[in-house]
């Protein structure tokens, strides 16, 4: 899928005129790229990526995903979008503890309709898919930083996405753990799948395919 933004910009509301987070932002990004998106806290970057995923709305310039004005999806439209074409990695995992590994990943799978049998034979060909097979009982709280990780992208993988938007993916792991989902995502990507990740490791950055590197809201470089 394509992304296209031209001249993208989010004002929160807030003081006499707003907080400006993105301000005027122009650029594509190509079915199968791997992009980082780098620069200083309060830049701007999770705000882009929450933008690009459908979680949040740009109050001005346009956002065109696969060639569709974002703008004119309905919330039926935007919801299945989500669904079903985007996957999300988070820092904080985002898992359910109560829940097992393979709970976990069946969860986008339920809400897509999927059957019994069918969507827990999905989810632990997943979990082996991110090297954790074996771990398919375990809660979140009996894996490691790097395993809920990688439940996560199991997880985000689930309804098949043309795109994995990824907020900080390594933020909370050891550098050996860090290492093993790079690992992860740079195989995803090779299979065809777009990657937007947002990071404030330098040397991270530079071994994705391209680097928009931001500060106040606008593109840098």
């Amino acid at each position: 899928m394509t992304i296209h933004c031209s001249d993208l910009a989010k004002v929160y509301e807030g003081g006499k005129s707003g907080w400006p987070a993105l301000r005027g932002l122009s650029f594509g990004i190509k079915p199968g790229e791997f992009v980082s998106v780098t620069g200083p806290s309060g830049c701007g970057k999770s705000t882009l990526l929450n933008i690009i995923g459908l979680l949040d709305e740009p109050t001005g310039g346009a956002y065109r995903l696969n060639g569709r004005d974002v703008v004119t999806l309905s919330d039926e439209e935007r919801s299945r979008t989500r669904r079903d074409e985007i996957g999300f990695v988070f820092q904080s995992f985002h898992l359910l503890n109560r829940l097992s590994a393979l709970e976990n990943v069946c969860l986008p799978l339920r809400y897509a309709g999927a059957g019994g049998d069918e969507m827990r034979a999905r989810a632990a060909s997943l979990l082996a898919r991110v090297g954790l097979h074996g771990k398919e009982k375990k809660t979140p709280l009996e894996l490691s930083g790097g395993e809920r990780q990688r439940v996560a992208i199991a997880r985000a993988l689930a309804n098949s996405p043309k795109i994995i938007l990824a907020d900080e993916p390594t933020g909370n792991l050891d550098s050996a753990s860090s290492r093993e989902i790079m690992d992860s995502l740079f195989a995803l990507n090779a299979e065809g799948i777009t990657i937007v990740m947002v990071t404030h490791d330098k040397e991270l950055a530079a071994r994705t395919g391209r680097n928009i590197r931001m500060r106040d809201g606008r593109i840098e470089s």
